[in-house]
């Protein structure tokens, strides 16, 4: 991808990687699952989170330490000589379950036993039949289109944090990633932390709630901010730890309440569920990053003109004092071209302004005409901007208003009690199977 000649090569290079991406993202997770009895998988799939999340973590913190000296083009070297020694490693340590055991569901580490004694019976093919068919049902469509409107300040973190602040606030592209850095950093942890707990309490649905309704408030706080210039750096990092933070708490719980969903349809289909919520959060990703411009229509003429009418009103400021001095004159003076101003208007300005004051207006043509081109367009934007990304932003909010009725829609109990009864039941329902599989043995 660096060295791609022209937009078109990047794109077929872009999306033959993206197609390599869509396969891990379902493959990992399915292979979490596979490896994780339901009362540890909250946790396992908060340290499977942490994936994307570091990644993202490290991506600021290597693009706010390089990219005073180094290009873009470097930035996506350095990505893929990591994506290679993950795949180094991927090749040597991953391992897979065989089909007669990760087609059953596991409770608990102590159902290994059984489950192990039942895969000598079970018929894969049997259990493979009609996965589509089981997993295109509201309580796995809803919950993962859900969930991916949950995210939608996730993905704006990832994609438009660097023009938001940038237009908005004046900060340059590391200071943004630092700040980024408070949201990436407060996530990794809650993630695992809230998992541990989900799975220590053996409940979901309580972190799901608790996690979307403190996020739809802290949310809606940092979109209220969107219109205040004089808001400091730290009043944004501590919203972000605290996205961070109730982001972490719903989501690990989500994604192990997804997985008992699609387990309770079919555990053989667990890959399939997946890639329905792999497909949906592609889709609502692909679907936001096109409404953004749409929203938000001062992000392009700022991000493709603001620098440069920015540099050019510096470098023209000795000339533009001059120009507002004689705002008439210059007025006159711009109907023609240098070469034909008439003499008379000639001599009138080289009495009113002087020799050295037409020499810097002079020199600053070409900033001038940049000013002329751009400047009202770029002023127009950044006066519209905040307003339009705090509209962003609320749309956002609205994506978490979503997420909160699908919470009840998902397997798992609300009651720490109640769960913990349950899996008191499983235990000796399992004891007595595996009692009843030793007798026939003997």
């Amino acid at each position: 991808m660096p060295n791609a000649p022209d937009k078109g090569t990047y794109l077929v290079l872009f999306a033959a990687l993206s197609f390599i991406e869509g396969i891990v993202l379902v493959a990992t997770p399915a292979l979490i699952r596979d490896f994780s009895p339901q009362l540890g998988r909250a946790t396992a799939m908060g340290y499977w989170t942490m994936g994307p999340v570091i990644g993202s973590l490290v991506v600021t913190v290597v693009t706010s330490s390089t990219l005073s000296f180094a290009g873009w083009q470097d930035e996506l070297r350095y990505s893929g000589w990591a994506g290679l020694a993950v795949f180094v490693l991927a090749l040597v340590g991953l391992r897979e379950l065989s089909p007669r055991l990760r087609d059953q569901i596991m409770v608990s580490l102590r159902d290994r036993a059984l489950v192990e004694a039942r895969a000598k019976g079970t018929q894969p093919e049997t259990a493979a039949a009609g996965h589509w068919r089981q997993m295109l049902r509201p309580d796995i469509v809803g919950s993962a289109t859900a969930v991916s409107l949950f995210l939608l300040l996730y993905f704006g973190a990832v994609g438009n944090f660097v023009v938001y602040f940038s237009a908005t606030f004046g900060y340059s592209e590391q200071r943004t990633n630092g700040l980024a850095n408070w949201y990436w950093a407060a996530n990794a942890v809650a993630l695992v932390v809230a998992g541990l707990l989900s799975d220590k309490l053996r409940v979901r649905k309580p972190f799901m709630l608790a996690g979307a309704l403190g996020s739809i408030a802290v949310t809606t706080l940092f979109a209220l901010h969107a219109t205040e210039p004089h808001t400091g750096y730290y009043t944004f990092a501590a919203l972000f730890v605290a996205i961070g933070v109730l982001t972490g708490v719903a989501y690990a719980p989500w994604m192990a309440s997804f997985t008992e969903t699609v387990e309770k349809r079919n555990p053989a289909a667990t890959a399939t569920g997946l890639a329905v919520w792999g497909w949906i959060i592609r889709a609502v990703v692909a679907v936001s990053t096109a409404f953004v411009p749409v929203v938000v229509t001062s992000a392009t003429p700022l991000v493709e003109h603001g620098a440069q009418v920015k540099a050019a009103s510096v470098q023209a400021a000795p000339a533009l004092a001059v120009v507002d001095a004689h705002p008439r004159l210059f007025a006159e003076l711009q109907k023609y071209p240098a070469n034909a101003v008439p003499p008379a208007l000639a001599a009138q300005a080289a009495r009113e302004v002087g020799p050295e004051g037409l020499a810097t207006v002079r020199k600053a043509q070409p900033q001038l005409a940049l000013l002329q081109r751009y400047g009202a367009q770029v002023k127009s934007a950044a006066d519209q901007g905040p307003g339009q990304w705090r509209t962003w932003w609320l749309i956002c909010v609205a994506g978490q208003l979503v997420f909160l009725p699908f919470v009840f829609v998902m397997a798992g109990r609300w009651s720490p009690r109640k769960a913990r009864d349950e899996a008191l039941e499983h235990q000796r329902a399992v004891d007595r199977e595996l009692a009843a599989l030793t007798e026939k043995t003997d």
